[in-house]
């Protein structure tokens, strides 16, 4: 991670990189026209409920054989009132003809600048005061998939299901680190099998002066605690999304209420 401020960061996961900033994608769609705005470069293309902009063909420094393009997207991010930008850069010769229709590439033609654009990008938005104001906001971009990309679901059987609307790869990789932020004690994992067994309290409460505050207990703590047990957390992938399911390894009264606690948890840890 590479923090800007509070509230803006830029992420990466094998080789993907976005920034996570904590507004809405309806606050962050004219901040990002305002960035090209102020660079004076046009936009050759707007979709504000797809979250899609699209630069012209722009000259970067010193660089006279190619001519370059950007393309910026905002979704949703994992939580709501988060969202996601993400740049893909592309260039061709100046010498071919300036194609009439863009086929843009899985990654970026230039990784470097695309980093220059997001760090450039994810300094723009820190700076800017007016993010949260809802003057700010724009409608249109408003509609961009008004649903977060982690969301507790009911499964086909009626149990709680963690819906994770990322790849694989990345869904692995940030449940495994919600686990850990979590304090949850992980007792074995395998990736290719898509499991990991955990052991697990429950949620306990804590007297703090001069209120109570819901705890999380995995490892320890300064109240009692409630016995840990295992769980089995498993990772289903369907097209485009992954199913987390935990299920308790003993069946007692009180697994279905640990199974929902899990899973919020799991979901509450979510970065």
């Amino acid at each position: 991670e590479e923090r800007r401020r509070e509230g803006v960061i830029i992420q990466s996961l094998s080789g993907v990189r976005w920034i996570l900033i904590d507004a809405t994608p309806g606050q962050v769609w004219p901040l990002i026209r305002d960035y090209w705005t102020e660079l004076q470069i046009a936009l050759d293309y707007e979709n504000p409920s797809a979250g899609t902009l699209e630069t012209a063909w722009v000259e970067i420094g010193s660089d006279e054989e190619n001519r370059h393009k950007y393309r910026i997207q905002i979704e949703p991010g994992l939580h709501s009132g988060y969202s996601e930008v993400y740049v893909l850069h592309l260039q061709n010769l100046r010498t071919d003809p300036i194609p009439t229709v863009i086929t843009w590439p899985e990654e970026s033609s230039s990784v470097d600048l695309e980093q220059d654009m997001l760090r450039s990008v994810s300094q723009f938005l820190a700076d800017r005061n007016d993010i949260y104001q809802a003057s700010s906001a724009s409608l249109l971009a408003g509609t961009i998939q008004a649903e977060s990309k982690a969301n507790i679901i009911a499964g086909v059987s009626g149990d709680p299901v963690l819906e994770l609307k990322v790849d694989y790869n990345r869904a692995w990789v940030q449940i495994r680190q919600a686990l850990q932020s979590a304090n949850i004690d992980i007792v074995d994992e395998n990736r290719d099998q898509s499991f990991f067994s955990v052991r697990f309290a429950g949620i306990a409460e804590e007297q703090d002066e001069p209120g109570w505050f819901g705890r999380i207990l995995g490892r320890g703590g300064e109240v009692e605690e409630s016995e840990e047990q295992d769980f089995s957390i498993r990772l289903l992938e369907t097209g485009n999304v992954v199913n987390v399911v935990t299920e308790a390894l003993l069946s007692n009264p009180g697994a279905s209420q640990l199974n929902q606690e899990l899973l919020q948890v799991i979901n509450d840890n979510l970065s």
